[in-house]
């Protein structure tokens, strides 16, 4: 029995120490705002955060979890309210077919968190997510305006 807490509630799943992160949280729990994109950490469609830093989920063991925070995409608007990250995804029109973006935007908020100006060398060097949509220059563009707000 797996005991989790994901975004500041306390779960249980009966499911394997083995099974990744990624299968619980959509499979066990219903959060299904975090998507499977390659199963290999490559793609960052699985992002999440695990005491505040965003790991690809497909690649975590659910034992790996446990005693630790976990926060999905369904876990960061508060009471409704957007993070300036999701706002800046909306007003620079990012998401095309919005498969990736709950990844995309759980690694950006990671960087912000540690980088709050960062530069498009900082951007380059950190955020591995990939979009199929090719929306890298909104990307960038919402980046730098959260980090402005």
């Amino acid at each position: 029995m797996a005991r989790l807490t994901v975004n500041g509630k306390s779960y249980t799943a009966d499911v394997d120490p083995d099974t990744p992160l990624l299968w619980v949280l959509r499979d066990s729990l219903g959060l299904t705002g975090t998507k499977y994109g390659c199963g290999v950490a490559q793609c960052g469609a699985c992002t999440v955060h695990i005491d505040g830093e965003a790991m690809r989920s497909c690649s975590i063991p659910v034992n790996m979890a446990e005693g630790k925070k976990v926060t999905t995409i369904e876990g960061l608007a508060v009471k409704g309210v957007l993070t300036k990250v999701q706002k800046a995804w909306l007003d620079n029109e990012v998401p095309q077919c919005g498969y990736c973006q709950s990844g995309m935007i759980m690694a950006v908020t990671a960087l912000l968190k540690e980088k709050p100006q960062p530069t498009d060398a900082d951007i380059d060097a950190t955020l591995t997510n990939i979009c199929r949509c090719g929306t890298y220059q909104q990307v960038r563009e919402a980046i730098h305006a959260a980090a402005k707000a």
